[in-house]
């Protein structure tokens, strides 16, 4: 009888006996704690949508599977924002309207959080946005589960200054993160005493990259800070390689991770480095668990990305949320995420008051067919541009 709905019950005419005898409360616990999820399924980002759903169902299945949160299921509701802003502002509106979910997940691109945020913050609620991002992204009803410039790069940069020498090339698409976050590397590479031996942004879609690549072959740069996402990237990377490029340059892959593995090749692509806060390289023993809790539910050839982590911590925030305002609702959920902390396969995962998160970070790089980590760089916080 606990797992009907109220509406359900009160059909029958035992659910009127029922009614009867049973306080409203009672009644009301079997509802579902409903989540929309706005992501990409379609429209060229859907492997990063793929990533973000089965962190979602493992943390929901685990969280029903142990009782729930506060007595209460939760319900993940589906919706494809097909890449686009106005089809994500049209399911978010129907979530909320339609659904009534009490919070929404997703999504992947920062034009469709943005084109999002204005129905949410009219609503009242709250999106659990869980990629890594360019920052400034300052609402009540806006967290950040994923990195900021600051978290990827200010341990990176000198990294990469030590292995290869202090000319650095930023190449990236042209949109808000890349543009965002070669502002921050621009500061770093000049505080650590390199040079920018260029810029260049690029629109989607470009087939032949062999221009920009004599560019930055001929700048004598070092190091190629990379941010181009997507099958873009594969393509310049691959162009890359065939032109003899990654042998002058090493690659720091802004937002490199399992998705791009096999992509380029046996034996190509190697020595790319990243900072990251989740890689399935990681051989800690609840790293590893996490990976084999998520293959079990996915598949053993399952991809564990950044994506997936980030994602499952999301929802394991909100729970731990809920259980500390002791209510749910929309801003019971925004009241205590605020300064929460959790426990995550890498370690303690901190919600600040600005709403972004301090997170365990790693670098890794190519190595073979995969990924090895190089270093725990520790708790970084954000600068999340927020006041």
């Amino acid at each position: 009888m606990t797992s009907l709905t109220r509406r359900t019950l009160l059909k029958t005419g035992a659910g009127a006996a029922l009614a009867a005898t049973l306080p409203m409360p009672a009644l009301l616990a079997a509802e579902p704690i409903k989540i929309g999820v706005v992501q990409p399924f379609s429209g060229g980002l859907e492997l990063f949508g793929g990533q973000a759903k089965i962190g979602l169902d493992l943390a929901a299945a685990e969280i029903n599977a142990a009782g729930g949160i506060l007595g209460r299921n939760v319900e993940l509701i589906y919706e494809d924002d097909k890449t686009d802003p106005k089809t994500a502002v049209e399911r978010t509106t129907s979530l909320i309207r339609r659904d009534k979910v009490i919070a929404v997940s997703g999504p992947i691109t920062s034009n469709n959080r943005d084109a999002m945020m204005p129905t949410l913050s009219r609503a009242k609620v709250p999106l659990l946005y869980a990629t890594n991002y360019e920052g400034g992204g300052c609402d009540r009803y806006l967290f950040s589960f994923n990195t900021v410039p600051n978290q990827e790069l200010e341990k990176l940069l000198p990294i990469m200054k030590d292995q290869a020498g202090s000319s650095f090339y930023l190449f990236g698409a042209d949109y808000v993160w890349p543009q965002k976050m070669f502002e921050t590397a621009t500061t770093i590479i000049g505080g650590i005493g390199g040079t920018v031996a260029g810029k260049e942004f690029t629109p989607f879609g470009v087939k032949d990259f062999a221009p920009v690549i004599r560019r930055i072959q001929d700048s004598g740069a070092k190091v190629l800070v990379f941010a181009l996402p997507g099958a873009d990237g594969i393509t310049f990377i691959r162009q890359a390689e065939e032109l003899g490029l990654l042998k002058t340059v090493k690659v720091a892959f802004l937002g490199f991770g399992e998705l791009y593995l096999g992509a380029f090749g046996a034996g190509k692509a190697q020595d790319m480095w990243v900072a990251l806060p989740f890689t399935q390289a990681i051989q800690t023993d609840a790293a590893k668990e996490f990976v084999a809790k998520v293959r079990k539910q996915s598949g053993a050839d399952t991809p564990v990305s950044q994506y997936v982590f980030t994602h499952y911590v999301s929802l394991i925030a909100a729970k731990a949320a809920f259980e500390k305002s002791g209510a749910i609702d929309s801003e019971a959920l925004v009241n205590g995420l605020e300064g929460i902390v959790v426990d995550s396969p890498t370690g303690k995962v901190t919600v600040g008051k600005d709403h972004h998160v301090t997170l365990e970070m790693f670098t890794a790089k190519t190595e073979g067919d995969g990924m090895v980590v190089v270093d725990d760089l520790g708790q970084i916080a954000p600068k999340s541009g927020c006041a």
